[in-house]
This record gives structure tokens, sequence and C-alpha cells, in this order.
């Protein structure tokens, strides 16, 4: 009953956060928006299905880099083509990648994600006619439903419309997330991770479900990548860079990955947190590190696992 009295309370706030907050606290509810479709994505192969991604990043960065090449390349600016195609994107490349890492497991798999990560921003950092090298590709002001709100300012326009439908998809991937978790396949996940061999002796294919779990966690991460470069207005190789993949985990830790909505709250406390420490000291990378350490060894359940909310596993 808390779990569920905090989820409303949580969901009423973030619809009134318009009405009272400031221009500047709500482009920072973006990116933790969009990071929490991406980290319900990376949650599904970790705290469900037991393997450790430390290459997710690299999907986020496809998704950032579609909507960058379909805005300034392309002259696409429909927000709803950019997400659909961002999710394409993400899943064409899951596949050959997500075929050889899912035949490995534990260190292997993360190690193997890490060096495909590292790939891909070595090729968005190289290949400059194609990617815009280091100075990254300009992400042009979408349309939200077909409409382009002209008469908004970019400041307007990201507080209004935009951050309502970047809300709702947040909410439509989270109940598309709850309804897989909760299938026949989210259990043979759950299966898999608590033991390989058993679930594999009662006729789980094991290997063929990582590999749906990796791509349908790569769907996830191109979408929330999309919607990450729109505020920033800039898709750059750092989105690839491994810290950023450090930086998905970290606030899946920070959430609770054992707590369905931990990502999504990780995400949020995470992008404040970090906007907050950045403001009082440029040591903040070691702020970091030091808040790391105390979450892994004090809090392993995370935020939510000082609730009696409901649990993954």
């Amino acid at each position: 009953m808390i779990a569920r009295a905090a989820g409303i309370a949580a969901v009423i706030a973030l619809l009134s956060a318009p009405l009272v907050a400031t221009p500047y606290q709500l482009t920072l509810l973006l990116p933790a928006f969009a990071y929490g479709i991406a980290l319900l994505g990376l949650n599904l192969l970790f705290g469900t299905t037991g393997l450790l991604s430390f290459g997710h990043a690299l999907f986020v960065a496809l998704g950032a880099y579609t909507a960058a090449w379909l805005t300034t390349r392309a002259g696409v600016l429909s927000l709803e083509v950019i997400v659909l195609a961002a999710a394409g994107v993400a899943a064409v490349v899951a596949v050959p990648v997500g075929l050889l890492c899912v035949r490995y497991v534990k260190i292997y798999f993360g190690m193997l994600t890490l060096a495909f990560g590292m790939l891909f921003y070595s090729f968005l950092y190289k290949f400059y006619a194609l990617t815009g090298g280091d100075e990254g590709i300009r992400v042009l002001r979408p349309t939200v439903l077909g409409l382009p709100f002209a008469g908004l300012d970019k400041v307007e326009f990201l507080t209004g419309p935009f951050y309502y439908y970047v809300l709702a998809l947040l909410a439509v991937a989270a109940l598309v997330m709850r309804r897989i978790v909760r299938s026949p396949f989210g259990l043979s996940l759950r299966a898999i991770r608590e033991n390989a061999d058993k679930a594999a002796f009662v006729g789980v294919r094991v290997r063929r479900y990582r590999f749906y779990a990796f791509v349908i966690a790569a769907v996830f991460g191109g979408v929330g990548g999309a919607l990450l470069a729109v505020p920033t207005g800039l898709a750059d190789p750092l989105l690839a860079y491994w810290t950023h993949s450090g930086n998905l985990v970290f606030m899946l830790l920070l959430g609770g990955f054992h707590h369905f909505l931990g990502p999504i709250v990780g995400a949020i406390v995470f992008i404040f947190l970090q906007d907050t420490v950045m403001s009082l000291t440029s040591y903040w990378r070691f702020v970091f590190g030091g808040l790391l350490a105390v979450v892994v060894i004090f809090f392993p359940g995370g935020l939510l696992g000082l609730l009696p909310s409901e649990r993954t596993a």
C-alpha cells in the first residue's frame, strides 16, 4: 500500500510539475525521463535476466544519432517517425551484436558489450563525413503529433508539449515493460537468472530468450536516446563512450534494480544529484564515486530498497 500510494503521488507530481516547477527544473526532468526509458530496457537485461551490460550506451547513442540524422540530413521532423526509426535502428544493430554477446555470460558478456560500445564510439569519432566526428550532429526541433508549435520558443516547447509527450512515452514504456516482465517470457527470464541449467532442463531455450531480452533492451535504449537528444539539440560521440554506460549502471544501482520502478527513480535522482554536486564542486566525479560505494555497501537494494515495494524478482 505504501509503495502504491507513493507511485500515485509521484505520477500526480510529475503531471503537475509544469505548473509549479521552474523551467530549469523541468529541463532537468526531460533527460531523466529519457534515461528512465533506456534503463527499463537495461533492467530487463540485468535485474530480470541477470546479464550486466557495460555497453548499453551504444543503443542510446544510436537513438540520438538517428534523431540527428533524420532531422538534419533527411528533413524528417515528426517525433513519432523519429522514435519509431530509433527503435528500428537499435533493433537491427542489436541482432548481430546480441547473437554474439549472449553466447557468453557474467564478466565475458559485460566485456563484449563494452567492446562493441567502444567500437561504435570510435566509428562516431572517426567517420566525420557521416557522423560529424567529435562535433556530432545537430538535432533540429521536431514536431509533436504533427504540430510544430511555432509560437513557442525552445524553452516553452520543451517544458510544455515535449515534456508531456516524453512523460506519456515513459508511461507507455513502463506499461509495456511491466507486461513483458509479468508474462511467461518474463518468468522464463527470471528462471534463467536464478539457474540457467535448471531452466534449460525444463525446456527454456536459454540463449534464445537472452537474445530476445537483449534486443528488447536495445529498442528501449534507442527510444530513450532519441528523446535524450532533442533537449540538448546535439548527438555527439560521448553518448557511446564507456563512461556513459557506467552512468547508466550507476542510475540502475541507485534506484534499485530489484524494483520495477527503480530505473526511473534512479534516473531522476541521478540527474538532480549530478546537477547539484556539479554546482558545488569541480570534483563531482570523485563525489559520485564515493556515493556509488556507499550505495553498493550500505544500500545494495538502492533507494527503493528502503521501501516495502514490489520486487521484480
